[in-house]
């Protein structure tokens, strides 16, 4: 499973936290992650996203990059959902989604990675103790279903923040 925080998003005066727009760095950030899903060599069956307007560009910027279309669902219950609201909605997920993608916000990502997760390979682990930051890329394994996902079961294999180059001109 890869899990993806939005990219950095802007904070315009006047505009709902649900409707907030990717702001500069988000626009160069979130296409960088999707060059680190492409590298990774697996496609996600399906991408579970946020509705919120950061989240869906996050992901709209990532998947442009990958070798083919990710069946995508905007779920309601990912957006100001906690880890164990978001271990509900995993729960939910098909048999059939081998590797899935969830696109959400902090502090509830952050919190389900550390209740899945209780090992990782190298600093990962403690690297997510310290942040999560936008644009941050959890990858991880577990063995069983969906449906059988409990806290601790969770090997986080990867931790990555992909950046995306400024612009010189």
């Amino acid at each position: 499973m890869f899990v993806l925080r939005h990219a950095k998003s802007a904070w315009p005066e006047g505009v709902a936290d649900q409707d907030r727009p990717l702001g500069p760095r988000g626009l160069r950030d979130a296409p960088a992650a999707g060059s680190f899903l492409a590298e990774s060599g697996v496609l996600p069956d399906l991408a579970l996203c946020s509705p919120a307007r950061r989240a869906r560009r996050t992901w709209e910027l990532a998947a442009a990059e990958l070798a083919g279309p990710v069946p995508t669902r905007h779920d309601p219950r990912l957006y100001g959902a906690d880890a164990l609201e978001l271990l509900d909605v995993l729960h939910d997920v098909p048999d059939e989604v081998a590797t899935l993608l969830l696109v959400g916000h902090n502090p509830g990502l952050e919190d389900l990675i550390l209740l899945l997760a209780t090992r990782s390979v190298g600093d990962a682990l403690d690297r997510v103790r310290t942040k999560f930051p936008t644009s941050a890329i959890a990858v991880l394994t577990w063995s069983g279903t969906w449906k059988d996902l409990r806290p601790g079961e969770a090997l986080l294999t990867d931790l990555a923040i992909p950046r995306g180059a400024r612009d010189s001109s």
